[in-house]
This record gives structure tokens, sequence and C-alpha cells, in this order.
């Protein structure tokens, strides 16, 4: 009996788990880069704390700078040329109107002349030559006017058309100075979050030319796990699960928020991060126990793990029936964690079970077990 480890089959809750060791990574670390060719001006140095928003390092680029100053004075031109436009187009509506108005006192004056000749004609004072050509002077009248009327109207129209062929210009013009000006506001490379300046990658005052990496900043407040799992629970693995991170004697929540579609030297990487409350004293690449808890069965029965697992293929188990014989049982295995199993079939809450190795039992049906 000394030689043998035996447990108790209890009834219980079941968390199937697994244990790993994990890097603690920043969740937030951008990398910066330059934002056109040109010269860099270093503001910091590496491990140098920063804020949000403040310059890093400014790229001197003479070739979008001088861009810019031809953009906005391309667009002070054409803002003079619309103005101008709007003047002279005033000033031409003007003339259309006064000839407009002078149809219209023309118009006036055949009118009464036209009622003059009516007059003279009911008294036969008038000829009939000039009476017909009163008639004639009002008709011209009115089409001179209507036209006249008609000519400025439409005269308005196509220079409201070329007063707003002028601001579309301009508008594209400002378009592509806030374009270059948002350029050159990027020359100013700013840190996106607060914390620590990692490693330089450029020199001062070196040569850059676009999208060219120039220093990484890490966020130490918000920080995660790099885990590496066994390749054996890569599928089991989903996320969401339920995560505890062990950092000394305290414990803390976490998530599992990734999961990489790839095996690598018999390990899956997945990323925990934590939940509610951030400790405050780790560090970045600092080792870290991590639990992530893949399954949770309550109310079944369990057994504590052992060789017997191994020796009996997790078929067979070995159960004491209290006059000193180890009786051989069939068994059936669900779920496991890392200290004990589910049974399914084959034992009953209360049996002891032998859960050390079953090898020097070579099969038999039973066996006697002495003190």
């Amino acid at each position: 009996m000394d030689r043998l480890r035996v447990a108790t089959v209890t009834r219980g809750d079941l968390v199937r788990d697994v244990s790993v060791q994990g890097r603690v990574v920043a969740a937030v670390s951008p990398m910066l880069y330059a934002t056109a060719s040109g010269t860099i001006t270093l503001e910091v140095d590496a491990g140098a704390i920063v804020e949000e928003g403040q310059i890093l390092a400014v790229v001197d680029s003479p070739e979008l700078t001088n861009r810019l100053k031809q953009a906005q004075s391309s667009q002070e031109q054409l803002s003079m040329q619309l103005e101008r436009q709007r003047i002279e187009s005033r000033q031409q509506a003007l003339e259309k109107r006064k000839a407009a108005d002078l149809a219209d006192v023309a118009l006036v004056a055949a009118e009464r002349e036209k009622r003059r000749a009516d007059q003279a004609n009911e008294v036969s004072v008038i000829s009939v030559i000039d009476f017909e050509k009163a008639q004639d002077d009002l008709r011209n009248a009115e089409l001179a006017a209507a036209h006249a009327v008609a000519d400025a109207d439409l005269f308005d129209e196509r220079l409201a058309f070329e007063v707003r062929a002028r601001e579309l210009e301009l508008q594209r013009q400002e378009l592509l100075v806030a374009d270059l000006q948002r350029q050159v506001d990027e020359l100013y490379i700013r840190s996106p979050v607060s914390g620590v300046v990692g490693d330089l990658l450029l020199g001062q005052k070196a040569a850059v030319s676009r999208d060219m990496p120039v220093m990484a900043v890490v966020d130490l407040t918000r920080f995660e796990i790099d885990a590496q799992v066994p390749e054996s629970y890569a599928d089991d693995l989903g996320l969401g699960m339920t995560a505890e991170i062990l950092i000394g004697t305290d414990r803390f929540a976490g998530t599992l928020v990734a999961v990489s579609p790839e095996i690598i030297n018999s390990q899956v990487s997945g990323r925990i991060r934590f939940v509610g409350e951030m400790p405050t004293n780790i560090r970045q690449n600092q080792r870290l126990t991590t639990r992530i808890l893949i399954e949770e069965k309550p109310n079944v029965l369990t057994l504590q793990r052992g060789q017997f697992l191994e020796t009996g293929g997790g078929r067979i188990a070995y159960v004491l029936d209290g006059q000193g014989l180890a009786v051989r049982k069939p068994i059936l295995i669900g779920a496991r964690s890392l200290g004990a199993v589910e049974i399914q079939e084959g034992l009953d809450e209360g049996d002891q079970v032998v859960i050390s190795s079953i090898e020097q039992f070579r099969g038999a049906e039973s066996v006697l077990i002495t003190d």
C-alpha cells in the first residue's frame, strides 16, 4: 500500500484550464514614421517620458514647404480674381438694367404718341401714313423693351455662372492648400500616446525618406500578456475566455483577446488583456504565470489526475473494495484539467481509486493490496 497513491471520486465543479508562462508586453506601442523626405531633428532622447501630443521630432522639407507657399499664393490670386469678377459682374449687370430701363422709357413715349395719333385720327387731322407710323413705333418700342428685359435677365444668369465657376476654382485651390498645410503640420512628429520613447532608429540631423521608421513610443499604462500555449490546447482556445494572471501573491482577472492562427515550435501564441484593475508593479518583458480557463463543468464526478491515466490509457482504473483488493474497472474519461479529470462512466462517488501507475498490476482483474 505504501507504493500506491489513492484518491477518492468526488462530485463537484471541474474547471478545465491550462497554466502557461506569459511575457508582459505593451498593449499600445505605435511606431512613428517620417511623413516626408528631408532632414530630421530629434527633440527627445531614448527613454524620455513624453505626453500625448508632444513634439518628438521635426522633419525639415524645403520642397513641401515651398509647394505650400506657392499654393497659398495661387489661392490669394484666385481670391482677388473672384472679387474682381463680382465687381465686374455687378457693373455689367447695371449696364444691362440701364438699357432695359431706357427701353421702358421709350415704350412709355411710344404709347403716348400712339394715344395722340388715335385722338387725331378720330377728328381726321392726321394722315394715314403718320397714324400707321405711330402704330409701328409703338410695336418697335414694345419689342425693344421686351428684348432688353430678357437680355438683362439672361446676362444676370451668365454672370452668376461665371462667378460660380470662379468660386469653384477657388474652392479647389483651398482644398489643395489645406492638404499641403496638413502635410506640413505632419512634419512635426507628435506622440500619439503618453509613455516612454523606445529606441531611436535614426541619428540627429539624418536624411530621411517618406515612411522611414523613426522611433517607437511605449504606453506603460496599458499592458497585455503574450502567452505561449502548448499545441495540444490549440483547438480548445477561443476568444473571450477568462484568464487569471498571478503576480506574486496577487491574482488579476484577464481575458483572451487574440489567438495566433499558426503553430510555431509546438506552441500557439495568445494575447491576454487585463480586465478591470491594472497592476502597477509590472514591467515590460516581465515573466508571469497565467492560467487560462478553457471550460467549466458543474456538478460532475471528478478524480485527481495521476499516472494511471497514461499506464491504463485512460480506460482502466483499479478501485479498492475495502477488503484488501483492488478491482479492475473500465472507465470513460471526459474533460481534463491540470489537477483532475471528469469521470463519465465506470466509477461512483466515494470510490477509492489507485491513481499511481498501474503498470505493475499487469492487467489483472483483481490485485491483493497488503499493508
